[in-house]
């Protein structure tokens, strides 16, 4: 995996236009319709493999390319816009698809920047998983076109344990990526729950690029926040 560097200038609004992507082209291009969950995928992000029409379908991003591949042949197109993208895809989306010729500002450097975070971030978020009970009913990670962020849930609901932990490409309290824990409780406090904006715990990313061993700081993040939450639900019974 590589490691997580400072990012290009056109990182934001990169981010910006792949967001429009997700939401308008790679996720309603998923079948069946009702199915918009994304996931990290090589280079970028896109959809799950699916089935269609008897074929195999794949439709993802990498750097500045939409790719569209059906039983193994892939046919790509740049994302200089969303029509243009849209034509890689055309037979996927729905025909009530309408999509601008607007210029999208999609830099491939910064592309690939935010490929970088969401595999480390999934990479973190399968060793949580790896370390969960049962009882914890954690889920994959995946990625929500509408919020555009990496996210698993995971924890006792019943007992208060239960959480969102993922990463997010950055909002607006948050103009560069980050990692995140949010209780599905929100009834939280002390020193280890300080984020902007939501109720919750955060990790910035200048904070993590700058750790010696970036995966070990994302892990104690997650960890940490887990723990806490499950000694709550204990000190509560």
């Amino acid at each position: 995996m590589n490691e997580l560097r400072a990012l290009p200038d056109r990182f934001a609004d990169t981010v910006s236009a792949l967001h429009r992507v997700a939401e308008q082209i790679v996720a309603p291009a998923r079948k069946p319709d009702n199915e918009i969950a994304l996931e990290a995928t090589p280079g970028g992000f896109g959809t799950p493999v699916f089935e269609h029409d008897g074929a195999s379908h794949r439709v993802r991003v990498e750097g500045a390319e939409l790719i569209h591949a059906e039983d193994g042949a892939e046919q790509r197109a740049p994302l200089a816009s969303l029509a243009a993208a849209g034509e890689a895809v055309e037979e996927l989306l729905p025909a009530e698809a309408e999509l601008d010729t607007a210029p999208l500002a999609v830099d491939a450097a910064a592309s690939r920047s935010l490929a970088d975070f969401y595999a480390f971030a999934a990479a973190q978020l399968d060793r949580l998983i790896g370390e969960a009970v049962p009882a914890d009913e954690a889920t994959p990670p995946t990625l929500w076109p509408e919020h555009f962020d990496l996210a698993i849930e995971l924890g006792e609901e019943g007992a208060g344990e239960r959480a969102n932990y993922g990463a997010s490409p950055g909002d607006e309290n948050h103009p560069e990526p980050y990692l995140y824990v949010g209780p599905w409780s929100g009834a939280v406090e002390g020193g280890l729950w300080r984020a902007s904006g939501f109720t919750g715990a955060e990790l910035g990313y200048a904070e993590l690029i700058a750790a010696p061993d970036q995966a070990a700081m994302a892990m104690d993040f997650f960890r940490s926040r887990r723990d806490d939450l499950k000694a709550s639900a204990r000190r509560a019974k």
